[in-house]
């Protein structure tokens, strides 16, 4: 696509305006002067037009990451190699998709004949999944600047864009430098000893006597304790919910999924480094997607993968159909953490029946995200105040009240709940699952 630019407009007001001659007397004899001068200028448009029309003889290149992480931004290098036989100035745009910005959003540079010229920019991904960069936007100018050209080069690249994974590594960070109570995380003092046996010992001062093995003292004739470490390879099993309940922004471009699977990557990391086994069972009217339950500390990045290109979706979730795959997939005793949120009866019925019906067998956790536009609208109620504004505030402080009632028979069938802000959830997850684990309860 080919068009004039503002340059070719005041090109032409030369002669428009010199046009004016005519309407005086005499003008006549500039009739001929301003014919000559127009054949003059169209032919100068006409070669400069030459300047952009053929072949660009131009490629691009692009170097990205081919993983980036949900809201860090990230370079981008764009090259542009010219093979025509004189420089081009040019303006270079990529093929952004929407949920991403760039900036700059453009650049304009000048290549010179037979080389190649690069530019940098950032690009900021605000939602996961995996997106193709398919093209190069280039805009060419002509030697005069009289015309401007669009010219797209194909240039494919593949980014996949993860949940925030940062947050492992600022995690790990802090715990080597005892410093993880910087994003909220605590210590659970432990109760009791550990109960697993590891290994026979030397008996060191300052070791309680009950640890003592008498009959391996005698058979060694030296005093010898039993040493004993904390349970491991026990399963923390997820189950995150992708359906209405967990749709809507709640600040930032991020939806209370984006916030679960934040929180779900940091918890599972802490569980792995612990020696536990996790697994990952996402659904709404279907199995979103399925981790099985296994160790490691590299199994944070099958997580990653599985739930990068997961979105809610505006259907009824089926609460059974995930109980039920729980039920065919791991019969171990599991730590089962489900995150959903309620807001009707028929939803808090399911929740509740199917997380009291696996206690005993399981330790169900809870985890419900708060909407925080109904908390501020319950904290904003003015009793002096009647009309709209009070029926909505008590409207919102009945459903609440509602919400902790579910909260409590679900405590009262044995399951464990986690009542949190998405954008607060990590922390506080992360806590109950040491405090489970300080307590033996799994």
């Amino acid at each position: 696509m080919i068009w004039p630019t503002r340059n070719f407009a005041l090109f032409a007001l030369v002669p428009a305006f010199m046009s004016l001659s005519l309407l005086f007397p005499n003008g006549e004899v500039m009739r001929f002067a301003l014919f000559g001068l127009d054949a003059l200028l169209v032919l100068v448009a006409f070669v400069d037009l030459m300047t952009v029309v053929g072949p660009p003889r131009l490629k691009a290149t692009r170097v990205v990451g081919k993983v980036a992480s949900l809201g860090e931004p990230g370079q981008v290098t764009l090259a542009i190699e010219n093979h025509a036989r004189r420089s081009r100035l040019v303006t270079v745009q990529d093929d952004v998709p929407d949920p991403f910005v760039a900036e700059p959003t453009s650049f304009p540079f000048t290549v010179q004949a037979k080389a190649m010229t690069e530019a940098d920019y950032t690009l900021t991904p605000n939602r996961r999944g995996s997106y193709l960069l398919r093209r190069v936007h280039v805009f060419l100018s002509s030697r005069l600047g009289l015309w401007r050209r669009s010219v797209k080069l194909p240039c494919e690249s593949t980014v996949r864009v993860y949940p925030d994974v940062k947050q492992i590594a600022r995690y790990a960070m802090l715990a080597r430098r005892d410093r993880l109570s910087a994003i909220g995380v605590r210590r659970s003092r432990r109760l009791g000893n550990d109960n697993e046996f590891e290994r026979l010992r030397d008996y060191i001062e300052g070791d309680e006597p009950r640890t003592i093995d008498w009959r391996s003292t005698a058979r060694r004739r030296k005093l010898t304790v039993r040493a004993y470490q904390a349970n491991q390879s026990q399963r923390v099993i997820f189950l995150i919910d992708a359906g209405r309940m967990m749709a809507g922004d709640v600040g930032g471009g991020l939806t209370p999924l984006d916030h679960a699977f934040n929180a779900m990557l940091l918890l599972a990391h802490v569980a792995l480094v612990r020696g536990d086994q996790v697994g990952l069972l996402v659904y709404a009217d279907r199995v979103r997607a399925y981790v099985p339950p296994a160790g490691g500390a590299k199994r944070t990045n099958r997580f990653v993968h599985a739930v990068h290109n997961v979105f809610p979706e505006l259907v009824e979730s089926r609460h059974e159909r995930a109980f039920l795959e729980l039920e065919k997939r791991c019969r171990k005793r599991s730590l089962v953490v489900l995150m959903t949120n309620v807001f009707d009866d028929v939803n808090a019925e399911q929740v509740v029946g199917h997380l009291g019906n696996i206690s005993g067998r399981h330790l169900p956790l809870g985890v419900f995200l708060r909407d925080r536009d109904l908390f501020d609208l319950a904290d904003r109620a003015d009793t002096t105040e009647v009309g709209p504004a009070l029926y909505r505030a008590a409207a919102a402080a009945s459903m609440l009240t509602w919400r902790e009632r579910v909260l409590v028979e679900l405590r009262r069938k044995g399951a464990l709940t986690l009542d949190v802000f998405p954008d607060e959830l990590t922390a506080p997850l992360v806590n109950r699952y040491l405090e489970i684990k300080a307590r033996h309860l799994l």
